[in-house]
């Protein structure tokens, strides 16, 4: 595979910023397609350009079609369905609480991710790279909102919110390892052949899947997720732009790198709450945003 030892940090990093317009999107069209109205548009407006890109790399780069095995498609659908999953819940715990504080509730993938990738990938990981992981997670959970009073309310780690939002961590945690297991499968010349197979086949199966369940039991959705074909698009583009950089950074390095590194989405969504939405940061959450960016700066350290 080519050597790019470093080019998985700027699209990683661009991958969290168009994550991020992606999700604004997203939040937007909920409130008039719902949750699985606003999931189909991420893969059905996104498909063009995915099968735009997959021709440019097959012609320009010149490599030979790679053979896809079951072993590829197994993973594929791993990460197809459980990401379907994700964003699903992810926007659930959206609309329960805050934009900001339902990222940060999925953001507990990041632990997952380690512990999956050593035991389906057989990755290792290093003690700086352990040590970034426990740093931004701390971030991430003084993000989180402050327990009640011990007055014997309901904890809010049992409310909706960070129900939906844990869940879709760990779906989104199942799909990077089924990325970056299809990746490593199709054993191609070039991560950005083996990004692009893996996710025009993921996303294809993503859109037909959805739409075809939409059709048969809610076809008013897929109506709607038309007649929105502006913001629609938008989205789509956004996301399939983020899914692109996301899935060639895992085929040029280790899972769980390549998601501590994407904790910078944290940042950019807490920028996202407050000029967009209006929504307040207090000093906790900078504190949390801080230890975010340590972990960020670790996990960067950690790849040289």
């Amino acid at each position: 595979m080519i050597s790019l030892p470093w080019i998985w940090i700027p699209l990683t990093v661009f991958a969290a910023g168009a994550q991020t317009v992606r999700n604004t999107a997203q939040r937007h069209l909920t409130a008039e397609l719902g949750t699985l109205g606003a999931t189909l548009v991420r893969f059905l407006y996104g498909m063009p350009v995915l099968a735009v890109w997959l021709c440019l790399v097959l012609v320009v780069g010149g490599f030979p079609h790679p053979t896809l095995t079951w072993t590829f498609g197994g993973w594929v659908v791993v990460a197809a369905l459980s990401q379907m999953s994700g964003t699903a819940l992810l926007l659930r715990a959206m609309e329960e609480r805050s934009f900001a504080i339902g990222l940060v509730y999925s953001k507990s993938e990041v632990i997952q991710v380690a512990l999956f990738s050593v035991v389906f990938l057989g990755e290792t990981i290093s003690g700086l790279a352990i040590a970034a992981i426990v740093v931004a997670t701390l971030g991430v959970m003084l993000l989180s909102p402050r327990p009640p009073a011990l007055d014997g309310a309901k904890s809010r780690w049992a409310d909706p919110a960070a129900l939906y939002g844990l869940a879709s961590g760990s779906a989104f945690a199942i799909s990077v390892v089924g990325y970056r297991g299809a990746n490593l499968a199709l054993h191609t010349g070039s991560p950005f052949l083996a990004a692009a197979e893996t996710l025009f086949w993921s996303q294809f199966l993503q859109a037909a899947l959805l739409t075809a369940w939409l059709l048969a039991r809610k076809p008013t959705i897929v109506l709607a997720a038309l007649r929105q074909w502006r913001v629609s698009i938008f989205a789509g583009v956004a996301g399939a732009s983020a899914s692109l950089a996301n899935v060639t950074a895992l085929a040029l390095a280790p899972a769980s790198q390549v998601r501590t590194l994407i904790l910078i989405e944290v940042v950019f969504s807490y920028f996202v709450s407050r000029r967009i939405f209006h929504e307040r940061t207090n000093r906790r959450e900078l504190t949390g945003i801080i230890l975010v960016m340590a972990g960020v700066i670790l996990i960067v350290s950690n790849a040289r």
